[in-house]
């Protein structure tokens, strides 16, 4: 399915989104070791056995992207100009290695683009769940959007 142009969404749209994503910790050992990240939370199973949570915590950074990621294709996909900037980023509880992510993205603002008459931003609310139903991540997104060509 083609993303939306920015004319085709309307603010309180909610979408969620069919892709749900089984957390591996080849994902996790993987994009940690990508990103340079070597903080043992992450990649060391007898560091991590030694804390609160008993076992390594999937990379917040992995649970971001995977959050957005599986919205670009009922959402921005070949519409978007790009992605200006996000805020409100919350990570409320952690993944770990076998939770299965869903993500629900909601619509809160839309407006015109003051230097491109063809875009405007629209701004996103994302949120992630693991199996349990519990929210693991959230944030808001403005994205620079093509309008629909005429």
């Amino acid at each position: 399915m083609p993303g939306l142009y920015f004319d085709e969404f309307e603010v309180g749209q909610t979408f969620e989104h069919a892709i749900r994503r089984t957390v591996t910790e080849m994902d996790n050992t993987l994009f940690s070791a990508l990103t340079y990240n070597s903080q043992p939370l992450h990649i060391d199973h007898e560091f991590a056995s030694k804390t609160e949570f008993g076992k390594p915590l999937v990379n917040s950074l992995f649970t971001l992207g995977v959050m957005i990621g599986v919205s670009v294709q009922e959402t921005t996909l070949g519409t978007t100009i790009g992605n200006l900037g996000m805020t409100d980023v919350s990570f409320p509880k952690p993944v770990f290695h076998g939770d299965t992510i869903r993500s629900v993205s909601e619509i809160m603002s839309k407006r015109e683009s003051k230097s491109r008459p063809n875009a405007g931003i629209v701004e996103f609310r994302h949120q992630a769940y693991n199996q349990r139903d519990e929210l693991v991540a959230q944030c808001t997104r403005q994205a620079f959007m093509h309008k629909k060509p005429k």
